[in-house]
């Protein structure tokens, strides 16, 4: 089974940038040792299982509480396969594919 996860999460309370605190979720996502994809809106995280990745957000937000934020902000989409793998690869080289430029 392949279980993708999009995920944003950022504080509220902090002023425009969010960069400092998305990097400190991105070091626990890292840490994990699931596959990932940081995009300009969101990170998308692969797993074999739901279990794997849903234990993996409260990781993350306990990384910007212990930042002193006093507000988060996240949202989480599933995209849930089973008898597939690697398809954080796969459907952006599917795609390519059919655009020739793969």
């Amino acid at each position: 089974m392949s279980v993708l996860m999009e995920i944003a999460m950022f504080p509220t309370d902090v002023g425009e940038s969010k960069s400092r605190y998305v990097a400190e979720v991105l070091k626990v996502i890292k840490d994990s040792g699931f596959e990932y994809q940081l995009t300009p809106m969101a990170t998308i995280i692969e797993a074999d299982n739901i279990k794997e990745l849903t234990d993996l957000i409260p990781k993350m937000y306990e990384a910007l509480e212990k930042m002193g934020v006093g507000r988060v902000y996240s949202v989480v989409k599933f995209d849930i396969r089973p008898g597939k793998k690697d398809r954080l690869k796969q459907k952006v080289k599917s795609v390519e594919k059919r655009l020739n430029i793969g």
